[in-house]
């Protein structure tokens, strides 16, 4: 197909459709938000990234911008390898280049969680090569709730079961950037067919293995209960509301309480056992993303255990999250394990 043609596809296909341009004028004010001359799209083959990918490449012809689309190929299955070749494929057809960075590590346990690290692991460094500040995932709606859910079986906290957030810092100069989180799954289905004609399966999303497969054949059984999740959304971004809020006084907290001294970051004793169990986890666990510049926050249950063992000895060494964590003469030090 033509240049010429495939833009006019892409463009006609969010101008005129009543369903979709209210999604593509939403989306291209949130990425209007931040500006930047390049940026990089997180692909999968997906629905949900295809839909992403059609949205991204027609506001790049709106607005002139530099986008770079990337795939990362973990090598978990036997055709990984053919099924990215098969994206790049289906992309090229509409002007649209795809860069695959392949995975070479092993991964056997943790399947989920360990390639989730190496993804943004990988995506971080190609964007760090191309100068890109921000890179763009198709977290949607249903995203939102099951990690909701996922967080709940976990027994999170306030923070944990809060909204995502639509711009996280995931670097040192990268953030990430969830333009569609209130964009339902189905809708990004209708793009991608509309847009591409097809869209690629992955099959470890029917695994029964993996929490985050079961948790989204709850759907069904809830929405027939009468529990929908336009419903939970709302009480997941009101939860967000009262995060934000304690943010606030998180941050003052902080600064206040906290010095940074050669890449260490020390606390008094007395001031952290001020705190209440709830601050007393936001404060190790940002001290610990502070140190370590990690995407990732500590899980609550690895910090309570570290805040009792804190408490209850009065001289003692503890290492969590690449930090050493030190309790002695009334000072807490946190600091960076060296590799």
């Amino acid at each position: 197909m033509k240049r010429k043609n495939s833009n006019a596809i892409l463009k006609d296909c969010f101008k005129y459709n009543a369903e979709f341009r209210p999604i593509y004028l939403d989306f291209k004010q949130k990425l209007k938000l931040h500006k930047n001359k390049t940026i990089a799209i997180a692909v999968s083959g997906g629905p949900d990234s295809l839909g992403l990918t059609a949205l991204a490449k027609a506001y790049s012809y709106e607005n002139k911008c530099k986008i770079q689309y990337v795939l990362v190929n973990h090598n978990l299955r036997k055709n990984s390898s053919k099924e990215a070749e098969a994206v790049k494929k289906l992309l090229k057809k509409k002007n649209i280049h795809l860069n695959i960075l392949s995975n070479k590590n092993l991964i056997t346990k943790n399947i989920q969680s360990k390639a989730r690290v190496i993804r943004y692991d990988l995506i971080s460094a190609f964007c760090k090569k191309k100068n890109i500040k921000k890179v763009v995932t198709a977290h949607h709606l249903e995203d939102q709730v099951e990690t909701f859910f996922i967080r709940l079986s976990r027994g999170s906290g306030l923070h944990g079961l809060s909204s995502m957030r639509t711009i996280t810092k995931i670097g040192p100069n990268l953030h990430l950037v969830r333009p569609l989180l209130n964009v339902k799954k189905n809708q990004l289905i209708k793009i991608a067919k509309s847009i591409f004609g097809k869209f690629f399966k992955d099959p470890t999303n029917k695994d029964k293995k993996y929490l985050r497969t079961r948790i989204r054949k709850l759907k069904n059984i809830l929405e027939k209960s009468g529990i929908n999740y336009d419903r939970i959304t709302q009480s997941i971004n009101n939860l967000a509301s009262s995060r934000d809020t304690l943010d606030v006084y998180l941050k003052d907290s902080y600064n206040s309480l906290i010095k940074k001294r050669n890449k260490k970051i020390i606390i008094k004793l007395d001031d952290f056992n001020s705190l209440n169990l709830e601050m007393k986890i936001r404060f190790t666990q940002k001290a610990i993303k502070d140190l370590t510049g990690s995407y990732y926050t500590q899980r609550t249950k690895k910090i309570v255990n570290l805040i009792r063992n804190i408490e209850t000895n009065k001289n003692n060494k503890n290492s969590l999250g690449k930090c050493i964590i030190l309790r002695e003469k009334g000072l807490i030090t946190l600091q960076k394990v060296k590799i």
